[in-house]
């Protein structure tokens, strides 16, 4: 007979053996009696499942039941958590969430991918069926943002979600400025270091992170996951001449998430910037994630941390788990499913300078011509900077004072025209934080 001085376990099946699902093995191993105390009820791994049996992950498996199929797992009868860290926007790790979900099965889940595009029918399943939807570590690792946002922060009206959030483009851009390397350096060495996804696009097409600040804008201004409302530009253009003339303004360049709530809509755009080098964002360092949030009794708070990595994302696993096993029941984005408006997308973003580079042709009236289709456009030049150069081609630099996004795009479809423009213009928002 079960007592409150004997609990009976809380019955784990872990999918996805990767870094985080054997790091969530390995703190359930080393601290069982830790983490016991604080769930109320020991934590019990049962079954587990990934595509390799025979693999070395550092973790000893005998010990635990082993399922070909996560959708097998998921329908066990003799789990109460179905633990998802395959990833994938798709294919298995949808299927077996979703088969957990239909029975009634908590989830606890690191995919950011898969809540971005189906968060909204995973969570509507979760609610019919009575089950948790849980996904901390999907959004900035061991920091917990989600649950800053859905507890601590439920008594206030959010009004801006932004941070870093991808650790991988972080590291490439400070590396680059700490050792004035080229991108394409940068990129490899970090690739070699195990840091960039199998698909590098998604990291430094700035995915991934939008897949996050996606997640955030949804629990944060009460909508649903509206992932393809997301404006996505990648750092893939930065060069190091955009990074040391950024500095010699006193800006630092980010992948930065902005999501805000507006008069016509929300805005949710991921993409590089400039922020003050003195502000918490531009002192971030390497793989380091933040997020900023805003809200209208809070004001402004800062969450810093790392952003990915075995400990610190399966840290947040365990976070999850821990409050299922407290009895604590909430909605997976903060609010009943039927109460989550549709997103209505802002027809524009919010005024911002802006600082263009590019290279002219030594000829007579360039940086006039430049000026003139800048105006024509409604872009008015705060100041300019022309570099001395050794070629045909002379190094602009401009900031503008501030401006809308179509501004700056028309003026940049119209330069090609003045016949002077020698390199394709690169064009980033400047954000003060």
């Amino acid at each position: 007979m079960t007592t409150p001085s004997n609990p009976a376990p809380l019955r784990l099946g872990i999918a996805g053996l990767g870094t985080v699902g054997a790091g969530v093995i390995k703190i359930i191993e080393r601290t069982n009696e830790l983490l016991a105390a604080r769930a109320g009820r020991p934590l019990e791994i049962v079954a587990v499942s990934a595509r390799s049996r025979d693999k070395d992950r550092g973790v000893d498996l005998s010990p635990y039941g082993w399922e070909d199929d996560p959708v097998a797992l998921a329908k066990r009868d003799d789990i109460d958590i179905f633990v998802e860290l395959m990833g994938g926007s798709d294919g298995p790790a949808k299927a077996a969430t979703e088969a957990a979900l239909a029975r009634g099965i908590h989830v606890v889940t690191a995919n950011k991918a898969m809540l971005a595009h189906h968060g909204q029918a995973l969570a509507e399943t979760a609610e019919k069926t009575g089950a948790s939807l849980r996904f901390e570590a999907a959004v900035a690792g061991g920091i917990p943002v989600v649950k800053a946002l859905t507890e601590g922060l439920a008594g206030n009206r959010i009004t801006r979600v932004m941070g870093v959030m991808n650790g991988t483009c972080n590291y490439i851009l400070t590396r680059m400025e700490s050792a004035g390397l080229p991108y394409d350096q940068v990129f490899d060495e970090a690739n070699k270091l195990g840091y960039l996804e199998a698909d590098p696009t998604l990291d430094v097409g700035g995915i991934d992170a939008g897949h996050k600040l996606s997640l955030l804008a949804a629990i944060g201004f009460g909508t649903q996951v509206a992932f393809d409302q997301m404006q996505l530009e990648g750092i893939e253009r930065i060069s190091i001449d955009d990074i040391n003339q950024a500095a010699d303004m006193g800006y630092r360049i980010k992948l930065l998430g902005v999501a805000q709530r507006t008069e016509n809509g929300i805005e949710q755009r991921m993409m590089p910037c400039l922020v003050p080098a003195t502000s918490p964002l531009g002192q971030l360092e390497n793989a380091t994630n933040m997020v900023v949030i805003e809200g209208d009794s809070v004001g402004q708070i800062v969450l810093r941390g790392a952003g990915a990595g075995e400990g610190p994302t399966a840290s947040a696993v365990l976070g999850d788990i821990i409050d299922i096993a407290r009895g604590i029941r909430l909605p997976a984005f903060g609010q009943p499913i039927a109460r989550l408006e549709k997103a209505v997308a802002a027809q524009s973003a919010a005024p911002a300078p802006y600082y263009l580079r590019t290279a002219l042709e030594d000829k007579p009236g360039a940086l006039a011509k430049v000026a003139t289709v800048l105006g024509e456009a409604g872009v008015s030049i705060n100041r300019m900077r022309q570099y001395g150069h050794d070629s045909d081609a002379a190094p602009v630099l401009i900031v503008t004072h501030p401006c809308s996004r179509s501004a700056i795009d028309a003026a940049l479809a119209a330069l090609p025209a003045t016949g002077v423009v020698a390199v394709d213009p690169v064009a980033l928002r400047i954000e003060e934080v």
